[in-house]
């Protein structure tokens, strides 16, 4: 999807949107942020000619769609707005199979579908597919609303806050859903959203909008956190962006520290010997395939009243209560060590240990992956 020089201007002399050159990859999925009247809605009403442009040419799948009939123009494009927009006096299946009805689809193909997104986003066919709307809860409604605008595979989904109106449970389980999905089908996606956060989360890229619909940065989420191209989106992004690059930045092995480890058969008294004037007072245990087998500090190796009597390290090793993967968010990580207090979590690359995350390695890795400051254009 592209669009070029796009501008809406009004009678009034208003300039809602001035001139905006922005596109979106197939399959990407790109979030319009910026302050409330900044023209992030009125962008994406332009796609599907809900608003009609003033000026300038939007190309979808290489079709000047400025020019197409906005009716046929909007069944090929999904449409998902935060207040859901579900027809009360249908059922959920019913809603599901409007677009295909209104493209002549046949009873079976549309059933099939209607079954299909359904089930794609977390819904029973069987269980929900008879209820009302009124039936459902907001997040449920939400989902059906995603199910709608799938259900003719469009090749650009276009999506105006959509999980604004969800409690914060329900809208974190979303978007993490809505994620996967997004993935899995490739679909192209335009998504509002007044919320800095859920964008960093969803976005493949994120379009950063000033008042009169001026673009002043358009890249990833890393990029626009770590090097704003503006003051304005400095600003605009927060003072705790910092914080923010935890989300999107990956726990990378080079970043881990590593403490001595022992196998799980060792005497107790090779561990010991392994921590003496180690660094850390505790070892990490595995077996010999290099799979976590727990941990031991040095205080465990010590023998009781009958001495060690042979014990070996498995004896006196403690489990982990958590682990995380490598390529999972810094966020994550350290979200775990605080929540239980621990100055250290092993990191697993499928069963094998790779080496342990620590606060350390936390900042090491926002510090080496900071991306260099540099000015991203935005048109005049």
């Amino acid at each position: 999807m592209r669009l070029q020089g796009v501008a809406k201007r009004y009678p009034d002399g208003t300039v809602a949107v001035g001139d905006l050159d922005l596109e979106v990859g197939r399959g990407d999925l790109v979030a319009l942020v910026g302050p409330s009247g900044c023209g992030k809605s009125t962008t994406l009403r332009m796609v599907n000619r809900l608003v009609e442009p003033t000026s300038g040419r939007i190309w979808l799948d290489g079709e000047d769609v400025t020019a197409a009939d906005p009716v046929r123009l909007r069944r090929r494009i999904g449409y998902v707005i935060q207040q859901v927009g579900l027809f009360p006096h249908r059922t959920v299946a019913q809603n599901v199979a409007t677009v295909p009805g209104l493209l002549g689809w046949d009873r079976a193909r549309t059933a099939a579908r209607t079954e299909e997104v359904l089930a794609l986003v977390g819904l029973d066919p069987a269980v929900h597919g008879g209820r009302y709307p009124h039936e459902l809860s907001g997040g449920q409604q939400q989902r059906v609303g995603v199910a709608r605008a799938l259900a003719a595979d469009p090749p650009v989904l276009l999506m105006d806050e959509p999980f604004g109106a969800v409690d914060p449970v329900a809208r974190d389980r979303l978007q993490t859903e809505f994620r996967r999905l997004q993935r899995e089908l490739g679909t192209t996606v335009l998504f509002v959203t007044h919320d800095i956060d859920e964008a960093v989360r969803l976005a493949d890229r994120i379009a950063v909008f000033s008042q009169g619909g001026r673009l002043e940065q358009l890249a990833d989420p890393a990029t626009v956190l770590g090097a704003p191209a503006s003051e304005f989106v400095a600003d605009f992004v927060g003072a705790d962006r910092g914080l923010r690059r935890l989300a999107v930045t990956p726990i990378e092995a080079q970043d881990l520290a590593h403490p001595p480890t022992v196998l799980v058969t060792d005497p107790v008294e090779a561990a010991r010997a392994a921590l003496a004037g180690a660094a850390e007072p505790y070892a990490v245990v595995l077996d010999r395939s290099g799979a976590l087998r727990g941990w031991v500090a040095e205080r465990h190796l010590h023998g009781d009243a009958h001495g060690d009597g042979g014990a070996v390290v498995g004896d006196r090793a403690r489990r982990f209560e958590r682990t995380v993967e490598v390529g999972e968010s810094l966020r994550r990580g350290l979200a775990e060590i605080v929540q239980h207090d621990a100055g250290w979590l092993p990191v697993l690359d499928g069963d094998r240990y790779v080496g342990v995350l620590t606060p350390d390695a936390v900042h090491a890795a926002l510090r080496r992956t900071a991306p260099a400051p540099h000015r991203v254009s935005a048109p005049a």
